[in-house]
């Protein structure tokens, strides 16, 4: 049986607290890769859908029972060439969706062991110097002006 190709649209979920402190994944496919929460929709999902799924895959955690936010913005970028084999052929863009979650201090989570292999918590300033992605220290900038800061 052939796994489907993963869908172009997906999540981007920025996980901190009140202090801005940041939860970073690593990757478990790519050393040293950090990023927050991500993940692609699936089935007929909206990408709010997806985003609390992948909280819950990914660190264990229920969106719902935090402040979930859906922050109306996304990202349109270029897949890595390295991850373009898990999508349909000829696609090489993907539409982020951003989402935050505000929860009351550093949780200790659970990482789904195929995807991720540490988790850290870090201030919002060191975490955009840590993560890959534009898109995601994009987000980090946005968190930052969100409470009047500038990174």
């Amino acid at each position: 049986m052939t796994q489907p190709y993963k869908t172009p649209v997906s999540a981007l979920v920025l996980i901190y607290t009140p202090e801005l402190q940041i939860l970073l994944l690593e990757r478990a496919d790519k050393a040293g890769y950090w990023q927050s929460v991500t993940g692609s929709i699936e089935g007929n999902e909206t990408p709010a859908e997806a985003a609390v799924r992948e909280v819950r895959e990914e660190t264990g955690l229920d969106a719902l029972a935090y402040d979930f936010q859906d922050w109306q913005t996304s990202n349109v970028y270029q897949i890595y060439p390295h991850w373009r084999h898990r999508y349909a052929p000829g696609v090489v863009e993907n539409t982020e969706h951003l989402f935050g979650l505000c929860v009351p201090s550093a949780l200790a989570v659970t990482l789904a062991a195929d995807e991720h292999v540490r988790y850290e918590w870090l201030d919002w300033r060191d975490a955009a110097k840590k993560v890959f992605s534009w898109t995601n220290e994009d987000a980090l900038k946005k968190l930052g002006e969100r409470h009047h800061l500038v990174l």
